[in-house]
């Protein structure tokens, strides 16, 4: 993993160690996570899965990053399943195809739950598994180019290892359509579903991206990562006693935490907290 410049969004710095996942880290802690296979329109295989795992690993283990983009070079953000990727699986045992969605799986889980806050920017085609990336970023900015298409049913497969994602992020019963028709639906469909939350034209897609990352960096670290944990647990809990108390807990942990009192102490006396400096 390298380290780029100071610019948030838009970094330029030497590529990382595989070609295929290139990541950049701006001085402000902005990890950009790049999948760079434009010549298949970003297809991901087991070999690219593997690669933004071990990037997303370490991205989660570095204490200095605080916000994390997944992008793609190239005129489309990911066309879903490398085809050759597919016509070898088709070829391999049941324990084998289990244990590759297995790895898809992973991928999926350690998005969602990564530590920083996360946000997908979508050009062009987003089909297959590209539309469970978008699924498990807390953000997701789309170009008005961009199209998403959950296209397994159309040859024989099924979106499986992404439903929960998915399903999660545009509901049951937009599911229950997208899924089952293979539909193609642009940016302005994804945010009316909630799978996405901003549709940008193409050209504006980087002062958007720089904005929004602006945005989550003038929060306090810590405060961002216990949210996310927050939403996540309170998502899929009943209101019930275990739930009240661990709301209680969270924030009474958070008040007398360094980070809660420099953010108090700051708003009392009108100045900045210190991780905006």
């Amino acid at each position: 993993m390298t380290t780029a410049t100071n610019s948030s969004v838009g970094a330029t710095s030497a590529k990382s160690a595989t070609e295929q996942v290139l990541c950049e880290i701006s001085a402000q802690g902005v990890a950009t996570v790049i999948l760079n296979r434009p010549e298949v329109h970003n297809a991901f295989d087991d070999k690219l899965i593997g690669e933004i795992l071990a990037v997303l690993d370490e991205i989660n283990a570095n204490e200095q990053v605080r916000v994390v983009v997944l992008r793609s070079n190239g005129k489309h953000f990911s066309a879903g399943a490398d085809l050759g990727w597919m016509k070898r699986m088709a070829q391999y045992s049941f324990e084998d195809n289990f244990n590759d969605a297995g790895e898809l799986a992973r991928l999926m889980h350690t998005l969602n739950n990564l530590s920083k806050p996360t946000i997908a920017l979508v050009q062009g085609a987003a089909y297959g598994g590209a539309v469970g990336l978008a699924a498990c970023c807390d953000i997701c900015i789309a170009t008005d180019r961009a199209r998403f298409c959950l296209s397994e049913v159309k040859i024989g497969l099924s979106p499986a290892v992404i439903s929960p994602f998915v399903v999660a992020a545009m509901g049951e019963r937009a599911a229950r359509r997208y899924f089952l028709t293979a539909e193609v639906f642009d940016g302005d469909e994804a945010v009316r579903l909630g799978l996405a939350h901003i549709v940008v034209d193409q050209g504006d897609l980087e002062s958007t991206a720089d904005d929004m990352v602006q945005k989550l960096l003038a929060n306090s670290p810590q405060s961002v990562r216990r949210t996310k944990e927050l939403i996540a647990r309170v998502a899929k809990s009943p209101i019930d006693n275990e739930v009240i108390e661990y709301t209680q807990r969270l924030i009474a942990e958070i008040r007398v935490s360094e980070e809660g009192q420099e953010g108090l102490g700051a708003f009392f006396d009108k100045r900045a907290p210190g991780w905006q400096q």
